[in-house]
């Protein structure tokens, strides 16, 4: 089983501001993001690649609040604090409390091929437990000064190689790294 992180951060490091709002990055307005004459950054290929996401709280609220759930492919939400999922969902959104280890092996014995992990609290956890192979990240052209940090504290250095990187007409950069330990 696979596991990949798609993300956007700024400049400076960041996937969003303090109070997790996302103005900062083109198109999240809804509008489309300029200068990219309908790129998608690869997104669209990376979603049809995976076949499980997995989120945070945080992200799931963040997500919440764009409206209408965009997302057909089956989504965990992991939470310690949340009880429940609005009715609203669709039935392949699902709520876990566990560590990133058993939900990896529930996934990995249920026969899950490529899981996207999605949000910077579960990602930094699921990096500290070393279950995270690829990192897919946007640099976009913007200072923001403060906010949430894609990484955190770590218990040990993880090594990445480089594979690619990838320059977009509107200043945009994504490199992608294998995690190697």
């Amino acid at each position: 089983m696979k596991t990949s992180v798609y993300i956007a951060i700024s400049f400076d490091g960041f996937i969003a501001r303090k109070n997790g709002e996302l103005d900062w990055l083109p198109g999240a307005d809804g509008e489309p993001v300029p200068d990219s004459e309908g790129e998608d950054f690869g997104y669209n290929a990376f979603i049809q690649s995976i076949d499980t996401l997995i989120m945070g709280r945080n992200t799931f609220e963040t997500v919440m609040s764009f409206g209408q759930w965009p997302y057909k492919k089956p989504v965990i939400v992991l939470s310690s604090t949340l009880d429940k999922l609005p009715d609203d969902l669709p039935a392949t959104v699902a709520l876990k409390c566990c560590s990133p280890e058993e939900l990896s092996d529930e996934l990995n014995t249920s026969g899950a091929q490529h899981l996207y992990i999605d949000g910077g609290k579960t990602i930094q956890k699921f990096l500290e437990a070393g279950l995270i192979d690829e990192l897919i990240i946007s640099q976009v052209p913007v200072l923001i000064g403060s906010g949430i940090p894609l990484f955190g504290p770590l218990n040990k250095d993880i090594k990445l190689n480089h594979l690619e990187t990838t320059s977009f007409k509107n200043g945009f950069v994504q490199n992608k790294y294998k995690v190697i330990g």
